[in-house]
This record gives structure tokens, C-alpha cells and sequence, in this order.
């Protein structure tokens, strides 16, 4: 990974990837255009969630941090 990010950090990356990525639910098939991932952190993990507006389903995709 390069460490020349211009000024992001690891986090601001990590939530850039997820942006706009994967929003069409595995359930109904529903294409969540305007949708997003959510992100929390307890500093060693993050948790990115999205939930499908059309049926409900609810995705989580976990991130663990290294030292």
C-alpha cells in the first residue's frame, strides 16, 4: 500500500473504497443508487453497514486494524 495519500488517512481510504460500491442488495435485487455504507469504529475495527431500503436486508462488511 502506498503511504503517499495526500493527506487521508487509513480510515478516509478505507471509507472511499466503499463509496458508491456494492449497493445492490443479495436479497431483492434492488439497486440502491442513492444508497451507502455506514461506518463506526472502536479503533481496532471497523464496521460498515447498509441497509436495503426496498426489503430491509441488512449487510455488514467488517475491517479489522493491524498495529
Amino acid at each position: 500500500m502506498s503511504r503517499s495519500n495526500g493527506g487521508s488517512s487509513l480510515i478516509d481510504r478505507l471509507n472511499s473504497r466503499y463509496e458508491g460500491t456494492d449497493l445492490v442488495c443479495p436479497e431483492c435485487g434492488y439497486e440502491d443508487d442513492d444508497g451507502s455504507w455506514r461506518a463506526s469504529t472502536n479503533g481496532r475495527r471497523i464496521d460498515y453497514r447498509h441497509l436495503c431500503p426496498s426489503c430491509g436486508n441488512h449487510r455488514t462488511r467488517t475491517v479489522t486494524l493491524g498495529e
